[in-house]
């Protein structure tokens, strides 16, 4: 069974979905702006405690947060 490996990060698209900001984001999460801009921005990907609440706050699926390559 092949593994799927992570491609980029779809934070953005799914914040201007939900008509949300960087700013909505630290203020629903309590993560810190430049990490969530480093995730947007493909220069660090999430922990998993991280994208667990991330997720939720964008009401999305873990797996919604990132492209997956076969």
């Amino acid at each position: 069974m092949r593994s799927k490996i992570i491609g980029r990060c779809l934070l953005r698209t799914i914040l201007d979905h939900r008509r949300m900001s960087q700013e909505d984001l630290v203020v629903k999460t309590g993560i810190h702006k430049s990490q969530i801009n480093e995730y947007i921005h493909n220069k660090r990907i999430m922990s998993l405690k991280s994208a667990r609440i991330i997720s939720k706050s964008c009401k999305c699926s873990i797996d919604d947060l990132y492209e997956w390559l076969d």
